[in-house]
């Protein structure tokens, strides 16, 4: 049970989803981790049951369950793996910056193919010496016979060695605006894409990041998602638009560390009794159970607000609140889970353990915990949040 109330239907994909993740994603999670593996047979049967169609409008060949139902989803899958939530949410992730920068034309062109898996795509901003600071991107895209030459080179890119094309953000240098950004769709068969690097990960190890390397690729003029001086904010609206995704891992794992730990509190014996008879460890789990209520109404709220079509300035802070809540949550759940459990916590026959590595990654990506408070900070400087 939980406050947060959503329309029936959604319910009915929660039921769905969550007999997915208990027959395809439990058996597999452990194995994902330690094999480091992109698990080509569980993509496929995300195809299948319809997962990377969620978020993809019905005329785009999706179901049209939008941002709250691809919450509902990962909110389910990622109780027990994270690599498979991130999975589901790159199809957002690949089809997002086309439905909301791209034209009919390049939208027909590509998000079909995602609904359906037979494209995959990756998101392609973060460079080796640039994260957070945008205005530090240095990839290039020079006008050349009335196309593009990119170079430049991309790095920690979820899903770059599976991706069949990435939207690859690049600084036009003619021009003007200090940041001058604009975004590409590129092939990856396009000449002179390549992987680089391949990362070796703390956490979420199923699911491969990897450098990205643009050497003279040559794009057409088609291929540009962005107008002219509108690059950084059809940027900010494309990370606005996928946050509550992100959030919505981070509220599985919460989820799921919690009832873990809730489970072996329950059958532990000690001091008598067991130790979910302990005031010290309810006080632990209460914490976590109260901390997740609050940021499962603030995620879903947010994908609400995603799906009415709010996700630029007014909205943003809301949004930012969403996905710090969830992100700081998980960690917190992780730790104090496996604080429950103890030794047997920080053993690989738990899940724990593989909680508390993979938990980390949610304050880091798709902007960090502390640029998400930037955001808000902000906003209350500026008077965008009024508290009325």
């Amino acid at each position: 049970m939980t406050l947060v109330k959503l329309d029936p239907s959604y319910e009915e994909l929660r039921a769905v989803a969550r007999d997915f993740a208990r027959k395809e994603v439990l058996p597999r999670a452990a194995e994902l981790d330690q094999s480091m593996e992109y698990p080509e047979a569980l993509f496929r049967a995300m195809v299948d049951a319809g997962l990377t169609a969620l978020p993809i409008p019905e005329e785009l060949g999706g179901s049209g369950a939008g941002m709250v139902g691809l919450c509902v989803a990962i909110e389910e899958v990622t109780r027990y793996c994270q690599s498979a939530g991130l999975m589901v949410l790159l199809s957002r992730l690949a089809a997002g910056p086309l439905l909301v920068s791209g034209s009919p034309e390049q939208q027909r062109r590509y998000v079909p193919d995602v609904a359906a898996g037979r494209r995959r795509g990756s998101f392609c901003l973060t460079e080796p010496q640039t994260g957070s600071d945008t205005s530090a991107i240095t990839t290039g895209a020079r006008r050349s016979g009335g196309g593009y030459v990119l170079d430049g080179r991309k790095a920690y890119i979820s899903g770059a060695t599976v991706a069949d094309f990435y939207v690859v953000w690049a600084r036009v240098p003619d021009e003007e605006g200090p940041r001058n950004l604009a975004a590409f769709v590129v092939d990856r068969d396009s000449a002179g894409v390549s992987i680089g690097h391949i990362d070796e990960k703390m956490g979420v190890r199923g699911v491969p990041t990897a450098e990205v390397v643009f050497e003279s690729v040559v794009v057409p003029a088609d291929a540009r998602l962005t107008p002219p001086g509108k690059g950084f904010a059809h940027l900010m609206a494309q990370l606005n638009s996928a946050r509550p995704g992100v959030a919505a891992r981070g509220l599985g794992l919460a989820g799921g560390a919690l009832r873990y730990a809730a489970d072996y509190a329950r059958q532990r014996q000690a001091f008598g009794g067991t130790l979910l008879d302990l005031q010290a460890v309810q006080f632990l789990l209460a914490d976590i159970a109260i901390g997740l209520e609050g940021a499962r109404s603030m995620v879903y709220n947010s994908a609400a607000l995603v799906d009415s079509g709010s996700y630029g300035k007014e909205a943003a802070p809301y949004i930012a609140m969403a996905k710090a809540a969830a992100a700081d949550l998980a960690v917190k759940a992780s730790s104090d889970c496996l604080q429950v459990l103890g030794g047997a916590g920080y053993m690989m026959d738990h899940p724990m353990e593989r909680y508390y590595r993979d938990a980390k990654q949610l304050q880091i990506v798709e902007g960090t915990s502390q640029i998400q408070r930037l955001i808000v900070g902000r906003s209350i400087r500026d008077g965008g949040l009024t508290f009325d």
